[in-house]
């Protein structure tokens, strides 16, 4: 199918130059396209990370036809069309109960880059996001811009194609391990940091008993603004406790911090 070939490439994703109506701004990303010469199938992939640097991964595969067909994903629809309308222009269309919900239209721009407009379709009215990308380093052997000639794949580019995909796929399987990796290690960071500041407020506290490691204590506020732990909880002190308020339920840990319960 030559009018996917300007497409067929991996693309970096220029936050800057994307503008968004709705969901969440990506702080970067990745869009790759593949084309099946078996299936006659088009797969889309994208990785993206947001501003709050978590991970995300999406993929579909569509069959660029232009016929409607069943769709697996229902957070998308329940079927799709696509098609190629020329070698610039790749349109994917998902449908809900026969109603567009959501268009994806991919579009070469003239320096070769690659636009892609997600229009969410809503009773008030129709929402986009544009995102533009550029074409990562690649061997492919196509044609890397609208006006470029078409290069029929030979030997040697389909082995190099399948050795760069092989890396790609490698590569980002990695990348996103050690972003949730890295998402892992900030949540244990704050909860770190969230044990260490009740731990000042606690030692700082009237604490009339030797604390045990794991038992249950409890931890008011005086008016006057200083603290006290306590062996009674808010029950059973009965309607009224008497302390301006009941902080938290804490435990003693064998690193000698603590933590809210």
């Amino acid at each position: 199918m030559t009018d996917a070939y300007n497409f067929i490439a991996s693309w970096q994703l220029f936050p800057e130059r994307g503008s968004y109506e709705w969901g969440t701004r990506p702080k970067s990303g990745i869009y790759r396209i593949e084309f099946s010469e078996n299936t006659r199938s088009v797969k889309v992939t994208m990785n993206w990370v947001t501003l709050e640097d978590q991970a995300f991964t999406s993929s579909y595969s569509v069959y660029p036809d232009g016929e409607e067909r069943a769709f697996e994903n229902p957070d998308l629809g329940d079927s799709v069309s696509a098609k190629f309308s020329d070698p610039t222009h790749f349109e994917v269309k998902f449908f809900r109960n026969n109603e567009l919900q959501l268009e994806v239209i991919h579009e070469i721009t003239p320096k070769g880059y690659l636009q892609v407009t997600q229009r969410q379709h809503r009773p008030e009215g129709a929402l986009d996001n544009v995102e533009v990308y550029h074409k990562q380093l690649s061997v492919l052997p196509y044609s890397a811009s609208v006006s470029g000639a078409l290069i029929r794949p030979t030997e040697e580019g389909v082995i190099r194609h399948h050795a760069l995909s092989a890396m790609e796929e490698q590569t980002n399987m990695q990348l996103t391990q050690i972003r949730q990796q890295i998402e892992l290690l900030a949540i244990q960071a704050k909860e770190i940091q969230k044990r260490k500041e009740l731990s000042v407020i606690i030692y700082d506290a009237q604490l009339g008993f030797h604390p045990v490691i794991g038992q249950t204590y409890y931890l008011y506020e005086r008016p006057d603004g200083t603290h006290l732990v306590s062996m009674v909880s808010p029950k059973e002190w009965g309607k009224k406790i008497p302390f301006k308020s009941f902080v938290a339920a804490v435990q003693l840990l064998a690193d000698h911090t603590w933590k809210e319960v």
